[in-house]
């Protein structure tokens, strides 16, 4: 029999029972192993417990009668598994995902039942009953499994002799004690496996990731937390070096036509360039001619290789304040791809027509060579046209008075048809909501210089509007040709959504009428309203009627408070947008038909659309294959699950930079304002900076807070003090914890109950409605 362990307390971990099973010269049990760790009572439920785990996951498995285990050396029938890959038809391949046997792990094939192929990606995990077929192992998943939902990433800290794990996510806040602390040290940022059950959970370092509080490190908690591939593999890179020697060959010579790009100053990546002057056809009396340049990927990203395999993995570009995890290497993304000043590229390029009155008469696609005249920064086309005259920007890229004719020569004209443009997305009449973005300026060590809302310039409406018409041309001249389609799909708000609307508007005194044809226009109608809306808490009972105020207009300090939570509000009753060969339209962008096309540096569906176009215009080659043709449905939801993780990953580590830079301010009284309203208290946001911190209702004082969830506010039962969405108050700042990117405000001293700030900030008003249940308060992208 095997040595006997000395006595511990609580369960063994897996290594020790591995080790213990290994060295055993008979069958070894639950009842010898609960023998030999001196396991007694609830002790020995855990452990069955914890051996039906490790069964599971293929560590273990029973030995004939079912009563003795033996270290797997083959795959579990029922067992986790990782995904490692999906090729061009959906079919995901993954390893299990402990292998405790010799050699390589074997690799599965997974069969999932028509229907639900696309749900599976790159790094999920599943529970699944394996089969050896004729060609391999086989894998018929059970239960896809959160991805990492064993492990943990945290930052380690020591109390005593005692190390303990800090985890980062903002919902985690219990501390773990570390079982096994590997080669990690306190300050460290780890991956941590939990082991054993509660109430005696613990953690085991499975690998360092190093000093989460080191300049530019922030962005590095998200790749590890949400599993993006940062690195290329070399077999990659080699590729990408190789395609860009690539010679340019036959194209349409547009070298002398004076394109400009125009991006932020710090762009990392050019991949679009506009160009446009009067149109001189005599059938577009008024109009222009225009010319949207896309970087030419798919010449070089052809379908089936590696580099499209790792761009197909990857889904899009990540973009952090300190550093962009980009889709394809920096040899094609910032080199040979990129639309560099004075430099010959290969292009995809859109030819517009677009008539006096902004509409699009034709347009036709083409691969070419062009020449970029120059990079300009979105402030310096500004400034610019605002001067009308040659002016430059020390923030340029590029050296504007070099230009033939000067700058103004050339983006003049664009600006004259883009009014055009504008104006006809005026009488369209898209979603409009002026949501300030956030920008984290860092110095050249990576030291927060300041973060700030992103000025939103004509510069910025002008290169969206070309880009959307781009995106318009390429899919109708798709749909024009019977071609696959990648649209880019964002659906009305559903019902359930929009009677939750209703009832909060109706707090304000605003009408909302259920039975109208709902329009991106329905949704602007309602900001202009803002207007004239109720000043909330006048008057009291239900003999009074309901007020309106004409004096509330635009401009107004009330209007402005309650601006933002009213285009909030109808941000989260928005569908979230996502990708699909099936046509449901653009509500937000109110278009029939909208494809991505402008950016296939960045995003694959891009790249789709790009090989779309080439197979049916005939341009050439690394054009659309049929395989990628059949599986554009599970390629679209594959690509949709990354961009959302994407956008998780930005705004977490927007949220840490946030936390970090408030972190020296600790104490300080802030200026807030209330983004969501929950039973057990309420968010708050520093003006002008972001960052979501909760204040707890039992902070608030000795009084009861009732929650009305129609008015998603909360009320005092005896004093009536209100904490209600988009309430501007002042706040002290408690807590802010950088690794998590949490906040945790308080009342201001003397303010128990907040009856001074919340009665300052916004009259009593009465309890309406009861009590109701949480509803989710988070942000939806507004990517389009």
């Amino acid at each position: 029999m095997a040595k006997r362990p000395p006595r511990q307390d609580g369960l063994p971990s897996r290594e020790q029972i591995l080790d213990f099973i290994a060295s055993a010269d008979e069958p070894a049990g639950k009842r010898e192993i609960a023998r030999a760790f001196g396991l007694k009572g609830n002790e020995k439920i855990q452990l069955k417990a914890l051996l039906r785990d490790m069964a599971d996951e293929g560590l273990i498995d029973s030995a004939g009668s079912g009563r003795a285990f033996h270290k797997l050396g083959g795959v579990p029938k029922v067992t986790v598994l990782r995904v490692v890959a999906v090729d061009d038809s959906g079919r995901a391949f993954a390893v299990p995902e402990r292998w405790e046997a010799e050699g390589e792990p074997p690799r599965l094939r997974v069969l999932e039942r028509k229907g639900r192929g696309a749900a599976l990606g790159v790094g999920y995990r599943i529970l699944a009953r394996t089969e050896k077929g004729r060609s391999g192992w086989i894998a018929h998943p059970m239960k896809k499994l959160l991805k990492g939902s064993e492990l943990v990433l945290g930052v380690v800290h020591r109390e005593g002799a005692s190390y303990w794990l800090r985890p980062v996510e903002k919902k985690e806040r219990r501390e773990l004690p570390i079982s096994d602390l590997g080669e990690a040290q306190a300050g460290d940022l780890v991956l941590a496996e939990k082991v054993g059950r509660p109430p005696r959970l613990a953690a085991r370092v499975d690998r360092v990731l190093g000093d989460p509080f080191a300049p530019r490190s922030f962005s590095l908690i998200a790749i590890h937390k949400l599993g993006i591939p940062h690195e290329f593999p070399e077999s990659v890179i080699e590729e990408a070096e190789r395609v860009a020697e690539r010679d340019l060959g036959e194209r349409e010579d547009l070298t002398h036509i004076p394109i400009v790009a125009i991006d932020p100053a710090d762009a990392r990546d050019h991949d679009d360039a506009v160009w446009a002057a009067p149109d001189e056809d005599p059938r577009n009396a008024g109009g222009w001619k225009a010319l949207v340049a896309i970087a030419d990927v798919s010449f070089y990203v052809r379908p089936g290789s590696a580099l499209d395999k790792e761009a197909r993995r990857r889904g899009n570009s990540v973009y952090f304040p300190d550093r962009v995890v980009p889709m394809l290497p920096e040899s094609l993304s910032a080199e040979i791809c990129s639309l560099k000043e004075g430099e010959d590229r290969a292009a995809l390029v859109c030819h517009l027509q677009v008539t006096k009155d902004g509409q699009l008469k034709s347009w036709r696609f083409a691969r070419a060579r062009v020449r970029i005249a120059a990079n300009i920064a979105y402030e310096d086309a500004q400034a610019a046209i605002d001067a009308d005259a040659p002016v430059e920007v020390a923030s340029s890229p590029c050296s504007m008075p070099e230009i033939e004719g000067g700058i103004i020569d050339h983006l003049r004209p664009l600006w004259d048809c883009w009014r055009a443009l504008y104006a006809a997305r005026e009488k369209r009449g898209p979603l409009e909501l002026d949501l300030p973005e956030r920008r984290v300026v860092l110095d050249e060590k990576g030291r927060i210089l300041s973060v700030a809302p992103r000025e939103r310039l004509d510069a910025h409406k002008l290169i969206e509007d070309y880009m959307i018409a781009a995106n318009v041309a390429a899919a109708k001249a798709l749909e024009g040709r019977r071609a696959p389609v990648m649209y880019r799909v964002h659906e009305p708000p559903s019902r359930e959504k929009l009677v939750a609307l209703k009832d909060y508007l109706k707090t304000f005194g605003v009408e909302f009428a259920l039975g109208q044809v709902v329009r991106p226009a329905t949704f602007n109608r309602l900001i202009e309203r803002v207007g004239s809306i109720r000043r909330p808490g006048e008057g009291r009972g239900p003999e009074r009627k309901e007020k309106l105020d004409p004096g509330l207009r635009r401009g107004t300090e009330e209007e402005s408070a309650i601006l933002p939570q009213i285009m909030e509000q109808i941000l989260r009753s928005q569908t979230q947008a996502y990708y699909s060969p099936q046509n449901q339209g653009h509500f937000g962008l109110a278009l029939g038909s909208y494809a991505h096309f402008t950016s296939p540096i960045r995003r694959y569906a891009d790249l789709v659309v790009h090989r779309a176009l080439v197979r049916a215009y005939k341009l050439g080659e690394g054009g659309l294959t049929d395989e990628e043709a059949a599986a554009m449905e599970v390629t679209g939801e594959l690509i949709s699950n990354l961009e959302r993780r994407a956008m998780i990953a930005e705004r977490e580590t927007l949220d840490r930079y946030v936390a970090a830079f408030l972190s020296e301010k600790v104490g300080e009284l802030l200026p807030c304002r209330i983004t969501g309203v929950q039973p057990f208290g309420f968010f708050a946001t520093v003006e002008e900076l972001g960052g979501d911190g909760l204040v707890p209702a039992a902070t608030l004082g000795h009084e009861y807070f009732r929650y009305d969830e129609a008015s998603q506010t909360l009320i005092g039962e005896e004093s009536e003090t209100t904490f209600a969405l988009g309430q501007r108050l002042t706040l002290r700042l408690a807590e802010a914890n950088p690794a998590s990117g949490g906040l945790r405000f308080e009342l201001p001293d003397g303010q128990a109950g907040g009856r001074s700030s919340a009665r300052d900030e916004r009259p009593r008003r009465p309890m309406q409605g009861k009590r109701g249940r949480p509803s989710n308060i988070r942000h939806q992208g507004r990517r389009r």
